[in-house]
């Protein structure tokens, strides 16, 4: 019996499947104390490699706004951008993690945009310059954005060592990785950052619109 137990161990072990796996929560607070909403949080691996899940995320550009305003996808990932609104819009990104450019459309694009190399990349219209939005390729999949409480949840990690990392694309200065273990126990923290305000831009009325 004890030899089946350990031969049905080791066999579980050999397919790479966690024994147990672990959970994360953070609480991400501004200096002064107030949730930030839309910090990204990373739990990325030391040593070992993790694989890659690619996806599609989507990026809705409504009511002359992108939404969500952060999204995080991990490298090899795809985005769909479609466009809600009743005209035209111009989308781009001239960050160096990914650059590209839709011209004047309307409804869904052909195909998603594949973002296959981790960094940050800011999302605008070349028509409607208060449109804004801001996406994160990471290479973990163990990553999390806070909702309006502060507060973002990880699950199903294997156990062992990580670096933690923090991001906002209105960050005044950038975290420092943070060392973290994970176990079967959930893990929990509460972390601070110092982020500058978001300043409403003002859209002109939708009649003006002639795209």
């Amino acid at each position: 019996m004890i030899r089946s137990q350990a031969v049905s161990l080791a066999a579980l072990l050999l397919l790479g499947g966690p024994v147990y796996a672990g959970s994360f929560e953070a609480y991400v607070a501004t200096t002064a104390g107030k949730p930030v909403e839309d910090s990204v949080v990373v739990v990325e691996p030391v040593v070992k490699a993790v694989a890659r899940h690619h996806s599609t995320a989507t990026i809705e550009q409504r009511d002359r706004e992108l939404v969500p305003y952060v999204t995080i996808v991990q490298t090899g990932a795809a985005i769909d951008f479609p466009n809600r609104d009743p005209f035209k819009h111009h989308l781009y990104s001239f960050s160096p993690a990914k650059r590209f450019e839709i011209k004047l459309y309307a409804g869904k694009p052909a195909q998603p945009v594949v973002f296959d190399k981790p960094g940050e990349v800011a999302l605008g219209c070349n028509i409607h310059d208060w449109m804004e939005a801001y996406v994160l390729v990471v290479d973990s999949p163990y990553f999390a954005k806070t909702d309006g409480n502060g507060r973002a949840f990880i699950t199903n990690i294997p156990p062992g060592h990580y670096r933690l990392r923090l991001w906002h694309p209105r960050q005044n200065s950038e975290p420092p990785l943070r060392e973290i273990e994970i176990g079967a126990a959930p893990t929990q923290l509460n972390l601070a950052m110092d982020i500058a305000p978001r300043i409403a831009k003002q859209k002109p009325p939708v009649e003006a619109d002639h795209y």
